[in-house]
């Protein structure tokens, strides 16, 4: 019974710093100096580096989005002030 704790344990072990090596290889974006050494601080930056990234395309979307509706607006107003000019 010991032995075969001790052989999970080691698997175990072993698997975890496969692991750990996969995901410092993960090409995070940050230099390794700035990278903190606690496992979960780290994930916490990845996630926040993320949710910044997000936060900047929804922005720059929103941007093209507030353009397009402007541009539309230009034209309905254009063809309204058409049809109102026909009515007359």
């Amino acid at each position: 019974m010991k032995h075969t704790s001790a052989v999970l344990i080691a698997a175990t072990l072993g698997l975890a710093s496969q692991g750990v090596g996969a995901q410092d290889n993960s090409g995070s974006g940050t230099s390794a100096g700035a990278e903190h050494p606690d496992e979960i601080v780290r994930m916490h930056q990845q996630v926040a580096a993320a949710n910044r990234e997000y936060d900047r395309e929804v922005a720059a979307a929103k941007k093209v989005y507030d353009h397009k509706k402007a541009e539309a607006k230009k034209k309905r107003d254009a063809a309204v002030s058409v049809a109102h000019g026909a009515g007359q």
